[in-house]
């Protein structure tokens, strides 16, 4: 084992004696409005949060937190191991290029996440003037080409991609990356209406097989997936439970991550479960802050319940 490795491993383990957990995001969540939930987190490793006065600028700043986590726990890593925390840390790329989409399509600027060394395709995407420019920047980087210059291509290339980038440098991780994947298809198929014919199956196959696509019910595609994959959806009847099947994945990664991190030795088994437990940690925070903004919506709190 390297010292590299060791290193990174003490950082990661260090990183989650500042978790939330599951006692203090339920009382965040109890606390009765945005203003006295941001509070709350004063002292804790989402301490900006308490400085925002409204929901979207108080979970963008939960994100924030959590990519400097990951830019820092990267520098500790070995010569070679930073394409692991890229591809875990892809999401905050994917959410900067999809933020570009929208500013292309009319909507106000949104400022960028930081990415630092976690960079891919940004600084291409940010100077882009169109679509086309857009996926030329992500088929000159490790995202490579969506298929079209179309927002809906885009949105799915890069969450196939993103998954596969994960699976390949964290092999640890790659049921969650399936089961991310099913849920991804699901949503598309059962709540957005698209047909197979809209969904790049055979970038799919590799890891939800190609059986899901003569699928007409959620249960019928869950019955078609391959164990990897199916565990994320196999208990949902109905098409507008999905979102518990979501709740669900959170759940059985934060068992998975807890799991790696206990039962491995240094290396990258804990580092990959240490980066999903403080990203589960994250997501709880946003829905206790979310419950305690909207504290009179039932459904804010089912979702929250089923998360936690």
């Amino acid at each position: 084992m390297s010292a590299g490795w060791v290193a990174g491993s003490a950082r990661a383990r260090l990183l989650l004696t500042r978790r939330l957990g599951e006692t203090e995001v339920r009382r965040i969540a109890e606390a009765g409005s945005l203003e006295a939930a941001a509070q709350m987190l004063a002292g804790t490793r989402f301490a900006p949060v308490a400085a925002t006065t409204d929901l979207e600028s108080a979970d963008r700043a939960v994100a924030t937190c959590l990519l400097i986590e990951l830019r820092l726990l990267s520098g500790w890593l070995p010569t070679g191991a930073g394409e692991l925390i890229r591809s875990l840390a892809a999401w905050f790329e994917l959410v900067n290029v999809e933020d570009r989409l929208a500013y292309l399509s009319g909507a106000p600027l949104a400022s960028p996440f930081a990415l630092g060394s976690l960079n891919s395709a940004w600084p291409g995407v940010a100077a882009a003037q169109g679509m086309d420019d857009v996926r030329s920047a992500l088929r000159r980087s490790a995202w490579g080409d969506p298929g079209a210059a179309t927002p809906q291509a885009i949105h799915l290339g890069l969450r196939l991609v993103w998954a596969r980038r994960i699976a390949r440098a964290a092999p640890e991780a790659r049921s969650w990356a399936a089961g991310a994947l099913a849920l991804l298809v699901a949503r598309e198929r059962f709540i957005s209406g698209l047909s197979a014919d809209d969904l790049p199956v055979d970038r799919l196959a590799g890891e939800l097989g190609r059986h899901w696509v003569q699928a007409s019910t959620l249960d019928a595609f869950a019955a078609a997936l391959p164990p990897r994959a199916s565990w994320a959806v196999d208990a949902v009847a109905e098409n507008s439970e999905l979102w518990r099947a979501e709740a669900k994945w959170w759940r059985r990664v934060r068992s998975d991550a807890a799991s790696l991190v206990r039962a491995s030795r240094d290396g990258r088994a804990v580092v990959v479960g240490a980066v999903a437990l403080l990203a589960a940690d994250a997501v709880r925070a946003s829905a206790a802050l979310a419950v305690a903004t909207r504290s009179s919506n039932p459904a804010a709190r089912d979702a929250f319940d089923a998360l936690v």
